[in-house]
């Protein structure tokens, strides 16, 4: 297979913390007002401290997808998961809504993002996850010629990375694959994040469901994967608003005391998971 864990590993975990704070309330979603607000500071304030204390806890090495706003808004938040040796992926300059952007803002904003990243993190990100996890049909390009080297955006398979490709739709025959992409994809899904499940948004999700269930759901793949799947890599997207949560929290630290307790797991980075990887 071409993920090549390190020896005694047979399956690798990604945490992927998505520190949106304000940014996802504002570009996804269009709401500023001091309510809204409040839920992305508790994720900074409280969740990213909690969040961080569990990975600790647990030795997790996870990948924390920030927009640059959020880096800006709440720098001292955003030092401390530095600080912690935690990775830093691309989450967009201000969780904006991709498939909105025409190509030129869309270019634009991927340059700030690559500034801010600069500016606030001191290195080029690596890896790239689109805010809501949508593109445009020049984003995969774009990312390309950027040059990151995974995104965990899309969702063509479950547990195996795999090149993505883009696609012409046709209506009245087959759509048709491009070559693929030298990206590598990790995907993602959302049975496999706690927003939709979590967040209350009136008139747009209804959230406030079974944190039970949705534990139980996390579980569920990661004991397929262990049990069915070679090498696999499990992508599992968590929010510090959301799983910060006390009663999220409390079920995180249960989901991760059973993957822990399964020989050969490895809570990775997704830059280091790609760094197993090979074509041949």
């Amino acid at each position: 297979m071409p993920l090549n864990l390190p020896a005694g590993k047979n399956i690798a975990v990604n945490i992927g913390a998505d520190f949106d704070a304000h940014s996802v309330w504002m570009g996804t979603f269009g709401k500023t007002s001091p309510s809204y607000l409040s839920r992305g500071e508790f994720g900074a304030e409280v969740g990213v401290p909690r969040l961080l204390a569990l990975f600790e806890r647990y030795g997790v090495q996870g990948t924390w997808c920030t927009p640059v706003h959020s880096m800006e808004t709440f720098p001292e938040a955003f030092r401390t998961i530095v600080d912690a040796g935690q990775e830093i992926a691309a989450h967009g300059c201000f969780h904006e809504s991709v498939p909105s952007l025409d190509q030129e803002t869309e270019i634009r904003l991927m340059e700030k993002t690559i500034e801010g990243h600069l500016k606030n993190v001191g290195v080029r990100p690596r890896g790239y996850r689109s805010p809501a996890w949508d593109f445009t049909e020049h984003t995969l390009d774009l990312l390309e010629k950027v040059g990151f080297e995974w995104d965990s955006s899309l969702m063509g398979r479950d547990f195996q990375p795999y090149h993505p490709r883009p696609v012409e739709v046709r209506w009245e025959e087959g759509s048709v694959f491009g070559p693929p992409s030298p990206l590598l994809e990790f995907p993602v899904s959302w049975y496999l994040d706690d927003f939709p499940v979590g967040e209350y948004i009136p008139g747009v999700n209804q959230g406030l469901g079974s944190s039970e269930v949705m534990f139980q759901r996390f579980q569920d793949h990661f004991d397929y994967a262990y049990a069915h799947e070679t090498n696999p890599v499990l992508a599992i997207t968590v929010h510090p608003q959301t799983i910060g949560r006390a009663h999220h929290i409390l079920g995180m630290e249960r989901l991760l005391d059973h993957m822990a307790g399964h020989e050969g797991v490895w809570f990775a980075s997704l830059s280091d998971i790609y760094d197993t990887w090979t074509d041949d």
